[in-house]
């Protein structure tokens, strides 16, 4: 019960302080680099489910962790792919306007591919999924509190300025403990599960670092923008996912099986992305 209350809030919260960096000028750059913006959209809204779907066949995960990771395939961006962006000399404006957009999005396109593959792959053991109700869940805990954050940086500027720094150390906190209590909860299904589990996620972000970077070449946009859409294609919010897979199964004992992945990836995503990163990608 204190989880079911705890763990959504945290989220509302942690969206909400994403929201605080937002400006009404952030979502101009998608008529600014039209190019670039549609082809990360289409990266991290239609290639990543697709490849997540893909692996998790190849790696012959459990029902419950295969769903559990196109929960994660669903999720957008956040705060941390725009901190990564900056120090990695992308464009840091071109980053924002995607977390930005994908937040919205979200709302309408988790639902669908989650009840899809909550179906494929758990049949008649399938929990019910209300698509309808889980859009509306997705819409308070993600897109309501970005939308609210936006309004409060515009219309109350000075004390934006002032708590948006306190915000993000709030919102860290809140996402180490996210992350660290999915793998406790689960830590038996994480040690069982970890030599299939890890590689399959260290695969998937790999692969869409190397998609994010190369695809925009294909279309002749400029290395730094390239960059971006690399980060912005492999950088997932794992705390989105963790509070979705434990709403979905309702589980009043701890976090579910379905926020396990969520936790690992949320992991994973630093050994992995920011040495390929930093070191590889930083000064091209």
């Amino acid at each position: 019960m204190i989880i079911d209350i705890i763990l959504p809030l945290s989220l509302i919260f942690i969206m909400f302080s994403l929201g605080l960096g937002l400006k009404i000028e952030n979502f101009k750059n998608i008529l600014v680099y039209p190019k670039a913006f549609i082809l990360g959209l289409l990266n991290q809204m239609l290639l990543l489910p697709i490849i997540t779907f893909t692996l998790v066949i190849i790696f012959n995960l459990s029902n419950e962790l295969a769903l559990g990771m196109m929960i994660l395939s669903c999720c957008p961006g956040g705060v941390t792919s725009n901190i990564i962006t900056k120090f990695s000399n992308g464009d840091i404006a071109l980053s924002i306007s995607y977390t930005s957009v994908v937040s919205l999005i979200t709302m309408f396109t988790l639902p669908i591919i989650v009840g899809f593959s909550s179906t494929f792959f758990m049949s008649a053991n399938a929990p019910n999924i209300n698509i309808y109700k889980l859009g509306l869940t997705m819409f308070i805990v993600t897109t309501a509190p970005v939308f609210l954050g936006l309004i409060v940086n515009t219309k109350f500027k000075s004390f934006s300025e002032y708590f948006y720094p306190i915000a993000n150390k709030i919102s860290t906190f809140l996402f180490i403990v996210i992350v660290f209590g999915a793998l406790a909860s689960e830590w038996s299904t994480f040690v069982n599960n970890i030599f299939t589990l890890g590689p399959c996620i260290v695969s998937l972000i790999c692969i869409m670092i190397f998609i994010g970077y190369q695809s925009p070449k294909l279309f002749g946009i400029d290395s730094v923008k390239a960059k971006t859409i690399a980060i912005e294609s492999s950088i997932q919010n794992g705390t989105v996912g963790i509070t979705i897979g434990n709403l979905i199964l309702n589980n009043t004992q701890g976090l579910s099986v379905l926020s396990l992945p969520s936790g690992v990836y949320s992991i994973l995503m630093y050994i992995v992305c920011l040495p390929i990163i930093f070191f590889i990608l930083r000064n091209k």
